[in-house]
């Protein structure tokens, strides 16, 4: 894995974990891998990798079954999309918008090519 400088190595891991979730790699209820075994794969300090889980115990989206491990969230889904909608509302959009007025940038601009790119991207099976 390639950190970025521009954010904690515990948040990139944590983004990693959700991503893994999302994508049904550790589904809900089942163990994801330990501290040790993640600080391997990711070739970072274990304690790293602890803070990364205390911070997703926190937003309640892992659980740690004691003398087990941990685990993914039933929810887990649910809460990932919630804490990075809120994350982009709260960190990202306001430097997004920051970039528009600086670069002059029409909302309706913006509409058009937003709905461009859905409509690129996401086309519409009929």
């Amino acid at each position: 894995m390639e950190f970025k400088d521009k954010q904690s190595i515990y948040l990139q891991i944590a983004d990693y974990i959700c991503e893994q979730l999302l994508l049904g790699k550790w589904p809900p209820g089942e163990r994801i891998p330990s501290v040790r075994d993640l600080a391997s794969m990711l070739e970072v300090n274990p304690n790293t990798v602890m803070r990364t889980y205390d911070f997703l115990q926190n937003k309640e989206i892992i659980f740690n079954k004691r003398g087990i491990g941990y685990s993914s969230a039933e929810n887990s889904s649910e809460k990932i999309l919630a804490y990075r909608r809120e994350r982009f509302l709260d960190s990202e959009l306001p430097e997004f918008f920051r970039t528009l007025y600086l670069l002059n940038v029409s909302i309706e601009e913006l509409q058009t090519r937003y709905n461009k790119f859905i409509a690129e991207t996401y086309p519409v099976i009929n």
